[in-house]
């Protein structure tokens, strides 16, 4: 899948290179998918599979460098991990512990190639891990290297979530005993902040928050909206958008069921639903069901799914829906997808929670601003059908950015800003 968290570190990576900084991006686990260029190393540490076999069959801690370089290759990592979102929690658990003992872990030979590499060849001032649960170098990241180490907490409390209890407070105590080998962390929103900060019993004075930036060059005005009023009243229909993953988090079942009770109603009989987004093995059974509650004669030929989308689809997807929608049941820690659609001019509605509120806010400095957009309160029964029926009623048309925005929720200021942070500190 496109994953945010990934397409968010290429994108700071390649405009941390721009801005003249000697940046590399290492895949961890797997290589990366982005619909960008990618600027990540041709090589991985910690290959998945060898992480997965060091923890399932221990005496594979001792077989040759060349088996293990084998497994590293990131054309077998993929073609060995596409069914990855099958994972058993009852296996991520135990292995999440060992990977966050590092060094003293069954992935002991992991950690050491990739700290002989850093070590070797390229001996960085500053390590920025994109998340804690890889923190298990940590420490020798400190002793070995003397580098100083950030970390980006970007949706640790979702994976955590999906650990069985036995295993999740080791993790967590795991994770709280690196924070004060910790030089900062990086969040993207107050919210993120002050809930990792309880969680982890993090220092306050470590969280750092960095408004999420994404890459708006190609969003602009060389492509203007399709979308308006007058388009309206000519075509008769009304499309809602939803762009994330077909996972329950996301809250795709809330669309569909508000879908379905709007789309009964002859009011409402022009409006259509359009649903993009990767959808893993281990979704099937709840994407059957939502298929299945769209499947009433009152609904035919009024909702289409078309899979995972590329940028230049993603751009298209965006400029063709009057309204984006994900309403998410988690509290979302980033809220790129929402950030694409207002860079498209795509009015949207989203839930009060997360980071969301945020976003709204800075979206909406003053209430002139041309952007349109509104959060309904997910804990008040009826608030999101109230507001889905009202946002269709208005049909607000699509708009320009301005370039002020545009800038302000854009890769490069972004980039600056954590820039001036991590490297005013090295």
């Amino acid at each position: 899948m496109f994953c945010g968290s990934c397409l968010h570190d290429n994108s700071l990576a390649k405009e941390l290179i721009s801005l003249g900084h000697d940046c590399l991006l290492i895949p961890v686990y797997t290589p990366i998918r982005t619909d960008e260029s990618d600027v990540s190393i041709d090589r991985v540490f910690m290959g998945g599979v060898n992480v997965y076999l060091q923890q399932k069959l221990p005496w594979l801690a001792y077989t040759p460098k060349w088996l293990d370089s084998f497994l590293n290759q990131p054309w077998i990592i993929r073609a060995l991990t596409k069914n990855a979102g099958k994972t058993s929690p009852k296996l991520l658990g135990p292995l999440t512990v060992s990977m966050l003992q590092g060094t003293k872990g069954r992935q002991r030979k992991e950690f050491l190639r990739m700290l002989d590499w850093l070590e070797t060849d390229i001996q960085p001032d500053t390590v920025i891990l994109t998340n804690l649960l890889i923190g298990g170098c940590i420490p020798d990241l400190r002793r070995r290297l003397h580098s100083r180490v950030w970390v980006t907490l970007q949706g640790d409390d979702i994976f955590l979530d999906s650990l069985l209890p036995r295993d999740k407070q080791k993790v967590i105590d795991a994770m709280r005993d690196l924070v004060p080998l910790v030089d900062g962390f990086l969040v993207h929103s107050q919210f993120y902040g002050r809930k990792m900060q309880e969680l982890l019993a993090i220092p306050p004075e470590k969280i750092h928050v960095v408004p999420l930036g994404i890459p708006t060059r190609d969003f602009g005005s060389s492509n203007p909206p399709n979308q308006n009023k007058e388009s309206h009243s000519r075509t008769n229909t009304y499309t809602i958008g939803y762009f994330a993953r077909m996972a329950p988090e996301k809250g795709l079942h809330r669309l569909v069921d508000a879908f379905v009770e709007i789309g009964k109603d002859p009011e409402f009989a022009h409006v259509r639903l359009k649903m993009a987004g990767w959808m893993g093995p281990q979704h099937e059974s709840f994407w059957n069901e939502q298929r299945a509650k769209l499947s009433i004669p009152e609904l035919n030929g009024r909702w289409e799914y078309v899979g995972s989308i590329d940028r230049s689809e993603k751009k298209a997807f965006l400029r063709s829906i009057d309204l984006f929608c994900v309403p998410t049941v988690y509290e979302e820690p980033k809220g790129l997808f929402l950030l694409e659609a207002i860079a498209c001019g795509t009015p949207y509605l989203q839930p009060s929670h997360g980071a969301f509120p945020e976003i709204h806010a800075r979206v909406h400095p003053s209430s002139d601003s041309p952007v349109r957009g509104r959060l309904f309160n997910p804990d008040e029964a009826g608030d999101f059908q109230n507001a889905l029926k009202q946002l269709i009623r208005e049909e607000v048309a699509h708009c320009e950015p301005p370039s002020s925005l545009l800038t302000e929720i854009g890769i490069q200021q972004h980039a600056e800003r954590i820039a001036k942070l991590v490297v005013s500190r090295s």
